[in-house]
């Protein structure tokens, strides 16, 4: 066989079922099919005498369904229960149609499935209009057409709105095609490429360097079904700690300790929220990871009691690259137990990093996880629980880890090119693992750079090593957008930017930004300016306060949020292009960074110094977010700036649960707003609860409620609680925003109310710094906003609102 050449898999010779997998013999090799959900479609293809690929880091054991098989002359087919899929028989090709027999995808028929030397590719039919969104952390535009795109974790210092690859590899995208969304996710660790019709008009396709071609096909009714079925193939977040949610603060690096209380002092005596402090490599003994600098940190414990005491959490940073030092523990304790990455003659792989010659544990061994989370006990025991996973694609100076360097793969053996990708995957594992261990029920917080499919099993990833520039405050909401739509809810950037610097505008532009996304982190280089939230002078500071006090008004909505995404992959920040893919405009460049945050909240990131902007509202009614005022003009919409509010609009029906303004999640407030925005269709929200810290909500220690809005019956209903916990809150304020006032006579369970008016703000006015400040929208109060209060009882609440 010549390995210069494409060989396509050939033509169909003969089939048969053996127990759950469909086995189709072709001139060249051997298709292996499988049904694992009635969304999801396993597709396998090997060369002869080749194995399958059998094992998976990214994937969770599932059962396997009966196929039905139907044949005819040319083809073979079955139904999933939700679509069909067909195979071809000569040329041996595979086809996916809707129920109503619509082409969703297909083989490109000269092509199809195929090799060159190890490299093995699918050829796709490039379709009239065709769409591709997601592959995780991406820089580019939103729609990927007409790019091709690579997976192998880099450390991609300083990347630009168009470099490629980064930190993170996430072989999922979903396809648009004739109004129909479906997923293709390739399990293959190696390097892989992805080509969506850039350089021909012919076909996209999708290849990996060496190995089994395994991919899975998902279709579902919407988009959202396509991200649930590849969240349940590939895992859903568990419930993150309350605090990791809060505002964090983090700079390269806080040092020594007396630099450290100082900061969390100013946050509390500038009454600017924050629940998370970082340390960066300065807090470590020569770079040496699970040391501390003695002469900098003289008695972390206690330090970390008094930030506790404080109401702050500390993250600690944590790289693989284990200092070659005699005398140092870690590292003669982890040559004697032979857990580091060799060379095929076992020689121990030496790299250079950080702390200079390190050698590096084999996270793919079950034995080197374990001993790596065992080295978090003293940690915990100090009173931490995050822990900040750097460096870990893995990064060494060079760039280049040689690819024969050998990895125990949970017993398979590999060399770095098929453990490459899945390395940082597995060291957010372990970390994961071994801190839970010792954390006596605590939830763990890991933040992992590097990542593979399934990496938010385990950790929230952040886009690495950004630049202080308009142009990464977009690219950042994009990227944000791009890795909800594959499977990472809990994502986010370095607010204000990691290298270089910002200028206050900028950076308070950032912030407002960042209040709106899951991962919320301010964070700055070596050698730079400050960045706190007070560094850029008072308007800036006032600013910064009023969006972070905002995002933890939001703290009931957005908690709820990531309740839903454990539940059903969806993402907290969305993509428009997830319920409105018909509108080609969401697609569109001035557009493609808007996002929705949950459900309700329409986000519009904006550069400084602009004082219009355009903005798309897609199709529905809307409310500026601020002033209550109905957007009367959907589509293109041109809109007036202000310095202190971002343009975020609210969906008419929305439902907000959101509480007081605390300076820490560990605070308390005894009552729960409800914001409840007047509208014509009917809505609901899952208001959920839970301890915050623990993993009893497993156990049914929660409290949910599903709050439903019902404009033709005028009612509010709060249904029964579900779980066994009762709420934090002990009274309920539902305010009515957009209502006639004059006709609201509420009730609740046939009992009448009083009602009562406020003037209400979601955003503090700031002071008047000079005359450009002297008239804005953000100043105004919402004038007479109704609300109702009552006691907030576990039973169903029926509230008319007439």
């Amino acid at each position: 066989m010549s390995f210069s050449r494409f060989v396509t898999i050939g033509n169909y010779q003969n089939h048969t079922i053996n127990g759950q997998y469909l086995f189709v013999e072709a001139d060249n090799g051997t298709l292996r099919i499988c049904l694992a959900s009635p969304f999801t479609v396993q597709v396998q293809a090997v060369r002869k005498g080749e194995d399958w690929a059998e094992f998976s880091y990214a994937t969770l054991p599932f059962d396997k369904q009966v196929i039905t098989l139907v044949e005819t002359e040319n083809t073979l087919s079955f139904f999933t229960g939700y679509f069909k899929v067909e195979i071809y028989k000569a040329p041996l090709r595979v086809r996916f149609y809707t129920q109503d027999g619509i082409l969703i995808n297909e083989d490109e028929p000269s092509f199809g499935i195929g090799w060159m030397g190890e490299e093995v590719t699918c050829y796709k039919t490039l379709q009239q209009g065709e769409r591709f969104l997601g592959l995780g952390e991406k820089a580019g535009n939103l729609d990927k057409f007409n790019t091709q795109l690579t997976n192998w974790n880099t450390d991609a210092f300083a990347y630009g709105a168009e470099s490629d690859p980064l930190y993170a590899s996430i072989p999922f995208y979903i396809g648009i095609a004739h109004g129909h969304s479906y997923g293709i996710f390739l399990d293959n660790s190696t390097k892989t490429d992805f080509n969506f019709g850039a350089s021909n008009h012919r076909f996209s396709f999708f290849r990996a360097q060496s190995g089994a071609l395994n991919y899975y096909f998902f279709h579902a009714p919407d988009m959202a079904g396509v991200i649930n079925a590849y969240t349940s193939l590939t895992g859903k977040i568990e419930m993150p700690p309350l605090w990791s949610l809060g505002y964090q603060q983090c700079r390269y690096s806080y040092y020594p300790a007396a630099e450290v209380l100082n900061l969390a002092r100013t946050f509390r005596e500038k009454n600017i929220p924050c629940d998370v402090l970082y340390l960066d490599i300065h807090y470590m003994q020569d770079y040496k990871v699970f040391t501390w600098n003695n002469q900098r940190f003289e008695n972390p414990k206690q330090l970390i009691q008094q930030l506790e005491e404080m109401g702050f959490k500390v993250v600690v940073i944590v790289d693989p690259g284990i200092k070659i030092e005699e005398g140092y523990g870690v590292y003669e304790d982890g040559l004697k137990e032979g857990i580091f990455i060799k060379y095929p003659d076992g020689d121990t792989y030496r790299g250079e990093a950080w702390p200079g010659w390190c050698h590096f544990p084999d996270f793919t061994d079950e034995k080197a996880r374990k001993w790596w989370g065992d080295k978090f006990e003293p940690l915990v025991g100090e009173g931490l629980e995050g822990f900040w996973n750097d460096m870990n694609e893995p990064a060494v100076w060079g760039k280049n880890v040689p690819d024969l360097v050998e990895f125990e793969y949970d017993g398979l053996r590999a060399s770095h090119k098929q453990a490459h990708n899945v390395y940082g995957m597995q060291m957010a594992r372990a970390t994961h693992d071994g801190a839970k261990k010792y954390l006596n029920g605590k939830r763990p917080f890991v933040l992992t750079r590097a990542g593979f499919a399934g990496i938010q099993r385990y950790a929230a990833l952040w886009t690495g090593d950004n630049v202080s520039t308009e142009e990464h405050l977009l690219l950042g909401a994009r990227m944000i957008s791009g890795l909800g739509l594959s499977g990472v809810p809990y994502a986010g950037f370095d607010v204000g930017g990691f290298i270089g610097e910002a200028c206050p505008d900028l950076f308070t532009r950032w912030i407002q930004l960042g209040a709106f996304t899951p991962f919320f982190r301010g964070h700055t280089m070596i050698n730079s300016r400050d960045t706190e939230p007070w560094a850029f002078g008072e308007e800036a500071e006032e600013i910064s306060r009023n969006y972070i006090a905002l995002r933890y008004r939001m703290m009931p909505y957005l908690y709820s949020l990531f309740y839903q995404a454990s539940q059903t992959g969806m993402p907290v920040v969305r993509s428009l292009a997830l319920n409105h893919h018909n509108e080609w405009k969401v697609f569109a460049y001035d557009y493609q960074n808007q996002f929705y945050f949950g459900d309700s909240l329409l986000v519009c990131p904006v550069l400084p110094n602009k004082q219009l902007t355009k903005v798309y509202l897609p199709e529905g009614e809307f409310y500026d977010f601020f002033n209550d005022e109905k957007v009367l003009q959907t589509g293109e919409t041109i809109i007036e700036l202000t310095k202190d509010k971002l343009p975020v609009f609210v969906k008419a029906g929305a439902i907000l649960p959101m509480q007081s303004i605390v300076q820490h999640t560990a605070q308390t407030t005894d009552i729960l707003e409800i914001h409840l925005y007047y509208g014509q269709h009917d809505t609901s929200f899952e208001y959920y609860e839970d301890d915050g810290q623990s993993y009893q909500y497993q156990n049914g220690e929660f409290y949910k409620r599903v709050l439903v809005y019902n404009p033709h019956q005028h009612s509010f209903t709060l249904e029964g609680k579900e779980g066994s916990l009762t709420s934090k809150y002990k009274t309920v304020r539902l305010y009515m925003h957009c209502f006639e006032a004059g006709a609201l006579k509420p009730s609740i369970n046939g009992q009448a109310q009083t009602l009562s008016a406020t003037d209400y703000r979601f955003v503090e006015p700031i002071s008047n710094f000079d005359p450009w400040f002297k008239e804005m929208d953000s100043s105004k109060t919402i004038k007479d906003l109704p609300f109702v209060e009552f006691e907030n009882t576990d039973g169903e609440l029926i509230i008319s609102l007439q």
